[in-house]
């Protein structure tokens, strides 16, 4: 058996220097070369292209590939792979995202792609595999590459060194306007919709002639955003100028919608276009979801007979319903209306990130497009300067066309032999070299003369044309109005798409007025599942529970009305009685339906109602009225009442059967059976707070107070739920925050002073 040789072991080299560094300092450096490489190479548009580097990528592949609009489609895979392998080095996935968007009519304005294949759909099915499909550029994506092969750009390094790709497309249109951007940095986001392409380039036009117009004039050209998919917006004038000042803001978006005749009193409600963005299939869902919850009982059912066209049909309750006044119920719960941010986030001409209004976004395209303008000038007249030379060359080879055939046919060196006869440079010289003998003919000195003659007075054009601020303006609105032209075609890429209109009235509809009325029971149990059932249950013995569970809250209501809910957090909730599930079953934990603690419990749940004042106090002792106006919660975080002490929590909220008087008193109870009352004037009347001390005690808990009349005296409800008083009530007053006095014989063990209500 053969020996294994042996091998000695190296010791591993050392780096040649240790730096030591916090975690704190490593950690912050890092970050931020990942949060700066998120907002810069991934999240946020150019302002001068409006593309982000995997589209602008994606562009000049498919350029390099010669996909160009009259020629042939290519598999996608291929497209993605060139991507992939030359200047994108991240997933196939990604890129090929990112190509199906360009392709998507209904999620871009204006494609910049031209697919075959299945590309997805307004639905929001999957585009098919990339091995399926098949693409090319469009007419818009020319544009926007136009003229990037005469030193338009700036270039750069691809990721390998390989290569070479653009920093910015020369862009011939405002496209960060025409096809808008969403994405999210690091700190950081951006949010812009879609606009009309011809709409733009008159503002650009606008801008041109003069820089100094204000936002107002502006949107006389850009009406406000136009959606691929339609659509009405109805945000008011006032609002469009200061989101379009600002760069930020928002836009409500409604489908378009008609209604259809069926007779004998009868009518459907068609939805032709949604809004943005909107998946038409989950908005049916959603929308059959609500009807068979009962949340939308103004509408009895709805059917998707889309085919190429979006075609929604909602059929309404009754004949009789005003279908403005449906269709604003639909809008309130649906995403048949949505609010579409605006946050024109984008990366400036230096690359920083910069919030722009509308005026600054079109000032750095005509920045951009200058700037294009004068660099394809210039390489331009380099051609030009080099064309002039070698004609100068070939006039000469022409008067001396027997010599210089000599030179070339005898001579061992003929090209400085040219050079030294005819004083010629080396540009002419070669160029007279390389000529082929067919072209002889074509040497003739009038052709030669006119060409010459022609390309100086481009020249001096060109030369005036970089001189000139006036110039240059004139040439960029010729550029602007050409580039308009093509998209005034038969393809509609020009036409406004989204209608825009003012705030509707019907908005001041009561959906409550909408809602089916009928009487149900809402349960609560003590572990926190609800649930409503039908009709006014008036044995509570006969609803169910789970095992180990009980009752804790039953209150009859009505299906339209609203609850409130006091949590011990000394927070307020406020919940639509529709909203709790109903039918069979336990229900669902309450957590769910409102953004509750973990450990908050509710302590008080009445329906809502109007007027009434209540008395709040915390297990520490402070306490405070509140009016009811002041309670009703806005959001699911539900509405900070009671600001608490360390460990305290809300113990007592309870409506009051009047609204406190200069003669009411309030009763306190605390945990070691001690009893104040005290003049109702001494505590106050806030909209939030920690209130004011109502019984003092170093080592008890507050536990239960309610306000006295004096008329009735003292009562309480005894173990059997019988109603006891005191006549002699007044032995316990005293001053608010005193310790009080043992309560009075018969008081119940668990010191509650009376019902919550």
């Amino acid at each position: 058996m053969a020996r294994r040789p042996k091998t000695t072991k190296t010791a591993p080299e050392r780096p040649e220097q240790i730096v030591d560094e916090s975690i704190t300092d490593a950690l912050a450096q890092r970050y931020l070369a990942y949060a700066l490489s998120t907002i810069t190479a991934r999240a946020l548009p150019d302002v001068r292209d409006g593309l982000k580097p995997v589209h602008r990528r994606i562009l000049y592949a498919m350029r390099s590939m010669k996909l160009s609009p009259s020629g042939g489609y290519k598999k996608s895979a291929k497209v993605v792979g060139e991507v992939m392998g030359n200047f994108h080095p991240h997933g196939d996935q990604a890129i090929y995202d990112a190509l199906v968007r360009l392709v998507q009519d209904f999620s871009v304005r204006v494609p910049l792609v031209d697919g075959q294949g299945n590309f997805g759909n307004v639905d929001g099915d999957n585009a098919a595999a990339m091995r399926y499909t098949e693409s090319r550029l469009t007419s818009a994506a020319e544009l926007l590459l136009q003229g990037i092969d005469e030193d338009a750009v700036d270039f750069r390094e691809t990721y390998d060194g390989e290569g070479k790709e653009p920093a910015v497309l020369p862009a011939a249109f405002p496209h960060l306007l025409a096809n808008g951007a969403a994405g999210i940095a690091v700190g950081m986001a951006t949010s812009i919709p879609p606009h009309n392409p011809v709409e733009l380039i008159d503002a650009a036009i606008h801008l041109i002639k003069s820089p100094g117009a204000r936002t107002e004039t502006l949107l006389n050209h850009v009406h406000g955003p136009d959606f691929p998919t339609g659509g009405i917006c109805i945000e008011p004038r006032e609002s469009l100028i200061e989101a379009y000042a600002t760069g930020r803001g928002g836009f409500r978006l409604r489908a378009k919608w008609h209604t259809e005749d069926l007779g004998r009193g009868r009518y459907q409600i068609v939805v032709t276009e949604v809004p943005y963005q909107v998946q038409k299939a989950k908005l049916v869902e959603r929308i059959a979801e609500l009807i068979n919850g009962k949340k939308l009982p103004i509408i009895t059912d709805v059917r998707d007979e889309s085919a190429e066209d979006v075609r929604l049909v909602l059929e309404p309750r009754a004949g009789t319903l005003d279908p403005q006044a449906v269709m604003a119920a639909v809008f309130k719960v649906t995403d048949l209306e949505i609010r579409f941010s605006l946050n024109m986030n984008v990366l400036d001409a230096d690359g920083a990130p910069k919030v722009m209004g509308l005026r600054d976004v079109l000032s750095a395209f005509i920045d951009h497009r200058r700037d294009v303008l004068i660099r394809r000038t210039k390489y331009r007249l380099d051609k030009i300067a080099h064309r002039l030379e070698v004609l100068g060359g070939y006039l000469i080879a022409y008067l001396n066309l027997d010599e210089v055939i000599r030179i070339i046919r005898f001579e061992d060196h003929p090209k400085e032999e040219l050079i030294k006869a005819f004083e010629l440079t080396e540009v002419q010289a070669e160029a007279i070299l390389n000529m082929r003998l067919r072209s002889l003919r074509k040497l003739e000195e009038m052709e030669i003369k006119r060409e010459n003659a022609a390309l100086k007075k481009e020249q001096k054009e060109l030369r005036a044309l970089l001189k000139s601020d006036e110039k240059q303006a004139a040439a960029m609105t010729g550029e602007l109005r050409e580039v308009k032209k093509s998209f005034s075609g038969k393809d509609g890429l020009g036409l406004r798409r989204t209608e825009m209109s003012d705030a509707p009235v019907d908005d001041d509809i009561v959906m409550d007025d909408l809602v089916e009325k009928e009487p149900v029971t809402v349960v609560i149990s003590q572990k926190g599942w609800c649930r409503t059932l039908k009709g006014h249950v008036e044995d509570p013995t006969t609803i169910k529970y789970k095992e180990g569970d009980r009752e804790k809250f039953i209150l009859h209501a009505m299906s339209h009305e609203k609850l409130t809910i006091f949590a011990t957090s000394g927070k307020s909730y406020t919940i639509a009685v529709g909203e709790f599930p109903g039918g069979r079953g336990h229900g669902e934990p309450i957590r769910i339906l409102l953004d509750m603690g973990s450990g908050d419990e509710p302590v008080t749940v009445l329906v809502a109602g109007e007027g009434r004042t209540f008395l709040l106090a915390s297990s520490a002792g402070h306490g405070l009225f509140i009016n009811e106006a002041d309670t009703l919660a806005n959001t699911r975080k539900g509405k900070q009442l009671l600001n608490l002490a360390d460990g305290a929590e809300l113990v007592v909220a309870r409506a009051l059967p009047k609204e406190p008087g200069a003669k009411d008193f309030v009763a306190a109870v605390a945990s070691n059976r001690k009893l104040l009352i005290f003049p109702a004037a001494e505590l106050p009347t806030m909209t939030r707070g920690k209130g004011v001390i109502l019984q003092k005690s170093a080592k008890a808990t507050l536990v239960d107070a309610k306000l006295v009349d004096p008329k009735e005296g003292l009562t309480w409800i005894d173990r059997a739920g019988r109603e006891q008083s005191e006549t002699t009530w007044k032995k316990w007053t005293g001053k608010r925050g005193g310790a009080g006095t043992a309560v009075p014989k018969g008081f119940p063990r668990n010191l509650k002073l009376g019902n919550a209500t």
